[in-house]
């Protein structure tokens, strides 16, 4: 059998970071932790980055690419209650793989002029895309919602969103699990929509709504 091809060491270094930051928080790891857990010269790792910062920035630069292109999907077409619910699914599993950013959000912000730019981009474009999506269910008639009652309640879906991390790890510290969390914080978002929804829309999110609580 042919042999796969090692991985380049930069690629290591980045993967085991995330790992790591994932797992003890970005504060409560070193560039020698890292360098440890590879079983690496710290020299060798200052050879393909010269910081713990510049790892940071590398690891969010790729999550900013991979949630830009997330977010640009509901944009194709007018959307549906369940494409609404497949996005914001599809958005939590995007967040659980880079879930160190938002656990320690405010912690990386203070510190890192880079991510607190750019997250704040990011989330400004999270409203705008959120407020297309509900747009779009009230021009079919899908959702009671005003003008002036779509920008909060996109508003709102982010804001919880954002930080549902943070309360599901506060909530159950020992219990951290990929998908109750990422079910949950979809249903939790889509939860908020689901005043406003009417006729099909509304027996459309009761269906998905008994499926995601296991009933």
């Amino acid at each position: 059998m042919e042999r796969k091809p090692k991985r380049r060491t930069r690629e290591r270094i980045l993967e085991t970071s995330l790992r790591l930051f994932n797992d003890f928080g970005e504060p409560n790891v070193t560039t020698t932790t890292i360098a440890d857990e590879l079983n690496n010269r710290p020299g060798n790792l200052y050879y393909h980055f010269r910081n713990k910062d510049e790892i940071t920035n590398t690891i969010f630069a790729e999550f900013e690419r991979e949630i830009d292109a997330t977010l640009a999907v509901p944009a194709r077409r007018r959307a549906d209650v369940e494409d609404i619910w497949l996005f914001l699914h599809v958005m939590f599993e995007l967040v659980w793989r880079y879930r160190f950013l938002y656990r320690d959000l405010n912690d990386l912000l203070s510190r890192n002029r880079t991510l607190e730019i750019h997250f704040k981009q990011i989330l400004e474009r999270k409203v705008r895309t959120a407020s297309a999506l509900l747009e779009g269910l009230a021009e079919t008639g899908d959702l009671a919602a005003g003008a002036s009652e779509v920008l909060p309640l996109a508003t709102n879906m982010v804001v919880v969103a954002t930080y549902w991390l943070s309360f599901e790890y506060v909530r159950n510290p020992r219990n951290f699990a990929e998908g109750e969390v990422v079910a949950r914080g979809a249903f939790q978002v889509m939860s908020m929509v689901a005043p406003f929804l009417r006729g099909a829309s509304r027996a459309l999110f009761e269906r998905l709504a008994h499926e995601y609580s296991g009933g």
